[in-house]
């Protein structure tokens, strides 16, 4: 089993949902949706806050659903190459 962890600003959120539902019809998953934070790669306005909100998705999948995960995130930073978007992956046996 894996567990996706995908975290982006919001003006993307719409579109990496509606894939994920049209890619991996029985996806199940936990939007958590407004996330701050310090960005890692620049200040905006001299503030320690990321200049958008930011969401967080968590999904717990399969092999060929984790695949078409990561193919989804690379399709959605390829059409918005700007958006701060992230995907992180982990495999446990326990979850």
């Amino acid at each position: 089993m894996y567990k996706a962890e995908i975290i982006s600003n919001q003006s993307v959120e719409d579109d990496i949902i509606e894939l994920l539902e049209q890619e991996i019809p029985d996806i199940q998953y936990t939007v958590l949706p407004e996330v701050m934070g310090r960005g890692g790669s620049s200040k905006k306005l001299g503030d320690t806050i990321w200049p958008e909100l930011n969401f967080v998705l968590f999904a717990y999948t399969d092999l060929s659903g984790m695949q078409k995960i990561k193919a989804i995130i690379e399709a959605i930073k390829k059409k918005f190459p700007k958006e701060g978007i992230s995907l992180f992956i982990s495999k446990s046996e326990d979850i």
